[in-house]
């Protein structure tokens, strides 16, 4: 019994012991709230807290039991009163602080929240410099400026401007914002050309903020983007207004402060409303929900409500949330609420009168800040959840534009898409699904937009600026090719040529004037240095370089060049001679080796024939002598097809009809070669480009003040010692025409608008080899210049319309020498290309006559023995007759008669006569005499 009873003091006093540590969890716990209860910001937020600390009490599901208290205090934005009122919160237990508002007081109190370990939940600091290692127990429940900016700079980027002006808030909030617009511009190659601060405290000093617009509008940019706080904002857009600033040309981009006004007091003032008209507004995005949409059809009925809900009263809403969740899961894994004392606050306390001792450090504060940054829930700004270095994941901004009576959405920006006129969410859910972007999604894209002045086209954003400055624009004195540009003879600052025609066409096409002043530059005595004038851009000497300025990779890296208007690039002109003037040029289709080998085939294959038909082929038998000719016309006569001799049996006409074959290809192509040679202009020249010039060591002559000296020594290379600088074209062709042995130049490297308009008029020369850089002339002006953007689409035009092709052929257009004549010319053959042939066929023709009346002579002088008796009987003849035929009848007689050139046919003959005149009669032998002596009488040579 009594061991019962034991057992039952034991289960009662445990159980008491576990009351006793159930209700060690408070019923209440005590919060702070710190902010500017006047702002626009503060009215809404103040109403958002107190019904989060209400949602939150009346939630079974959140903190079981234990209640919210939450004591707010106002620091109308100074760094001093939030301080102290943050000291107050020290004296009160508090676990966690919602705000600050204001990026002053949050550089403040974070020092003291991160010493007495006490979190703090802003829902309205967006400086981007509350880092996290720097302030640790700072969280923000918003989204940072960082992304703010980032969303700025491709609105400015999309649009296609090149530089900004900012209008800030001289204070934590409005220079580091600045900061990280301007960083956010120069990752994209923008930039902010002027920095305007106001003065925090003045908001209303109409005098200042007109004399920063003021020289606002001296200033070349049009794009304005204003961080400020509203009423400073207002005042800035009045003045505006004011001065005609917000009219056609500007464009005026506001961060949140202005989206933050137009959502909380819509319906704005008409007098508001109409000096912001065609503002870009960003707005915090903050995702469709029925928990949003609920709260706001609550929120008309809840009293003292006579703001409109915005942003960042959302946010606040949800930073109680987030507290209370983080304490829910803070007391589940058995935190406590206890405080303990500093020891140097106790110290610095008994020092002095300041009560430091009552400030207590939060004991479970790192535990609780740990709890607060692992909680993920869906509240009224979507989800709330924090990456690793305590940003809210899923930024994102609505891009407004303030139009009428209203505002229009024209888009989003997200840090996972950039621009879309298609919200975040839908994209975030398509690539979570794998489908593909809708709506054009995937590349940047906006809305329409009504800018200031009421008008849909972009705005250029930039202008000259209106203070009577003038351009001072660069141009090269050259004392040679005047055609490119000159100084007129007898001014300062006027001059003419091609480059000079193209710039004035290209700014009279600008929808603005341009107001221009021609510095000279240079000597006047040789052509100046382009490199150097191009340099005095960046030193501020020049605005701009109007010339024949190569674009090359050195300038590029300091200046903007404008679009090319002329082609351009380093090329080789050397002398050279025509090969198609030669009495001789029929043998040049083939070289030596291929005529060789050409004719031992045709004595090869003439050879091959006559073995294989010699058994069997009376055509090509014979006495050697005849058999040698025999195959000597056979195989030549193939040539042309006209051989007499057949073929029978079947390997020769297998050899013949091959080796025609071969021959048909050779006289085709020999026919073809021989046309282009005759009829296309053949050059010649040592020298095959720049290649072939780097291996010799002969000089080379370029153009004094062009880059080609450059080009020439560092990147090909070529010893200094070899290069000659020349003045002029009548340099060029004096330095060509004497070449190395007398002191002039193998070659002259210069670019290719030079290079023809010398050849136009010196046709002993030509380029040689290939253009061996590509580059172009365009005009110069400083780094991010808007008006090289704007003369480049000038240029396109002029090349599109023809107008830059006229210019072209006033200026260029030179008829003295052209390549064109030389291949008109080219197409006439004249005799001095086949005098050659003529030559061969006339010797040949002459040759034989003479070897034929040198038989005739012999024949003539040295009759035969046959023809002996016939002339004894023409003596008789001419004996008894006077009328008988001379010497010169019988040189006419033998070149008449006709020759029986078959030999061993005649003896045969002449052996059946003799045979047939000792078997025959006398009579008959009598009579064949006589028809004998009758024919030789005719033919003595038979």
């Amino acid at each position: 019994m009594k061991q019962l009873w034991s057992l039952l003091s034991l289960l009662f006093l445990s159980c008491l012991f576990i009351g006793q540590g159930r209700t060690e969890k408070p019923k209440v716990v005590k919060i702070g709230s710190i902010f500017s209860f006047d702002s626009v910001i503060g009215k809404v937020a103040k109403i958002a807290i107190n019904e989060a600390v209400k949602d939150v009490n009346s939630n079974p599901d959140i903190l079981h039991g234990t209640h919210l208290q939450v004591s707010m205090q106002n620091s109308n934005c100074s760094g001093f009163m939030g301080m102290v009122e943050a000291l107050r919160f020290m004296e009160k237990d508090i676990v966690g602080i919602i705000g600050p508002q204001c990026s002053v007081v949050a550089h403040m109190i974070s020092h003291m929240a991160n010493e007495l370990r006490v979190p703090l939940l802003s829902f309205a600091v967006t400086d981007p410099v509350m880092s996290p290692l720097q302030f640790p127990y700072f969280i923000r429940t918003t989204q940072s400026d960082l992304y703010q900016m980032d969303a700025i700079a491709s609105i400015v980027d999309y649009y296609g401007w090149k530089e900004v002006i900012a209008v800030f808030v001289d204070d934590d909030y409005g220079r580091n914002g600045v900061a990280s617009l301007n960083d956010k511009l120069a990752s994209r190659r923008l930039r902010i050309t002027y920095k305007a601060g106001l003065h925090p405290d003045n908001a209303a000093n109409k005098n200042e903020i007109m004399t920063i617009l003021i020289k606002i509008m001296l200033l070349q940019p049009r794009i304005i983007v204003i961080h400020v706080y509203s009423e400073l904002g207002f005042a800035v857009f009045k003045e505006a207004k004011y001065l005609g600033m917000m009219g056609n040309g500007y464009v005026w981009i506001a961060t949140d402060w202005l989206s933050t006004t137009l959502d909380s007091s819509s319906p704005l003032p008409s007098e508001r409303l109409e000096t912001i008209q065609g503002v870009l507004v960003l707005r915090p995005h903050t995702p469709d929900s029925r928990l949003k949409r609920e709260f706001y059809s609550r929120w008309p009925k809840i009293r003292d409500a006579d703001l409109s809900l915005h942003a960042y009263g959302l946010y606040a809403y949800d930073s109680v949330m987030l507290l209370a969740r983080g304490l829910d899961k803070y007391f589940k894994h058995g935190g406590k609420i206890s405080f303990s004392n500093d020891s140097m606050l106790d110290a610095l306390g008994k020092s002095g009168n300041l009560n430091l001792e009552a400030m207590t450090v939060f004991d479970g504060g790192e535990t609780l800040l740990k709890d607060i940054l692992g909680t993920r829930f869906v509240g009224l700004t979507g989800e709330v959840q924090f990456t690793a270095d305590r940003s809210r994941t899923k930024p994102a901004y609505d891009i407004i534009n303030v139009a009428g009576t209203g505002v229009r959405l024209i888009g989003y920006w997200s840090n996972h898409s950039g621009l879309s006129v298609v919200s975040p969410e839908s994209l975030y859910r398509d690539k979570q699904e794998n489908v593909s972007f809708v709506g054009g999604a995937t590349s940047p894209k906006l809305r329409h937009v009504l800018w200031p002045g009421e008008t849909v086209q972009k705005p250029r954003g930039w202008v000259f600026s209106n203070n009577g400055k003038e351009l001072k624009i660069g141009v090269p004195r050259r004392v040679s090719y005047k055609e490119f540009v000159s100084q007129i003879r007898g001014t300062e600052n006027m001059f003419k040529g091609f480059c000079i025609d193209v710039f004035t066409a290209a700014v009279n096409l600008l929808p603005y004037a341009v107001p221009v002043k021609f510095v000279p530059y240079g000597n006047g005595k040789e052509n100046p240095s382009y490199t150097h004038m191009v340099e005095m851009i960046t030193t501020g000497n020049f605005d701009g370089v109007v010339g024949d300025v190569a674009i090359v990779t050195n300038r590029t890296k300091i200046v903007d060049f404008t679009q090319p208007y002329a082609a351009s690039g380093l090329v080789v002109v050397a002398p050279f001679k025509k090969l198609n003037s030669g009495a001789w040029a029929f043998l040049r289709p083939f070289n030596r080796l291929m005529w060789a080998v050409t004719a031992c085939c045709f004595l090869f294959v003439g050879i091959v024939v006559w073995i294989l038909e010699h058994r069997i082929n009376d055509e090509f038998r014979g006495p050697p002598k005849r058999q040698c000719v025999t195959i000597l016309w056979f195989s030549f006569s193939t040539m042309f097809f006209a051989h007499r001799e057949n073929t029978v049996s079947t390997l020769g006409r297998l050899v013949l009809i091959i080796w025609l074959f071969v021959v048909l290809i050779i006289n085709s192509s020999y026919t073809a070669s021989l046309t282009s040679i005759l009829t296309v202009q053949q050059l010649s020249s040592p020298i095959k480009g720049i290649d072939s010039l780097r291996e010799m060591d002969d000089p080379i002559g370029y153009q004094v003040g062009s880059f080609a000296e450059r080009y020439l020594r560092d990147e090909l290379n070529i010893s200094e010692t070899r290069l000659r600088p020349l003045g002029s074209p009548e340099a060029y062709a004096r330095a060509l025409k004497d070449g190395p042995k007398k002191g002039g130049v193998a070659a002259i490297v210069d670019e290719r608008p030079y290079v023809e308009l010398f050849l136009s008029s010196n046709c002993a020369y030509r380029i040689v080899g290939q253009e061996f850089t590509k580059s172009g002339w365009g005009f110069a002006f400083p780094r991010d210049s808007p008006l090289a953007i704007d003369l480049s689409t000038a240029i396109l035009e002029l090349a599109e319309n023809g107008d830059l092709q006229r210019i072209h052929d006033k200026w260029l257009m030179k008829n003295a020498c052209t390549l064109e004549n030389a291949e008109l010319e080219s197409d006439r053959l004249h005799l001095k290309s086949f005098w050659g042939l003529f030559l061969i066929c006339g010797v040949a023709c002459v040759l034989a006559l003479f070897l034929y009346f040198v038989q005739i002579i012999r024949q003539l002088y040295n009759p035969k023995p046959e023809e002996d008796g016939g002339d004894a009987i023409a003596r008789e003849n001419h004996d008894s007759s006077s009328l008988r035929s001379t010497r010169l009848q019988r040189f006419l007689s033998l070149m008449d008669e006709k020759e029986d050139v078959s030999k061993a046919g005649s003896k045969k003959r002449k052996i059946d006569g003799s045979v047939k005149d000792t078997s025959g009669s006398g009579s008959r032998r009598s009579r064949g005499f006589d028809r004998e002596r009758s024919f030789n009488s005719v033919n003595p040579l038979d």
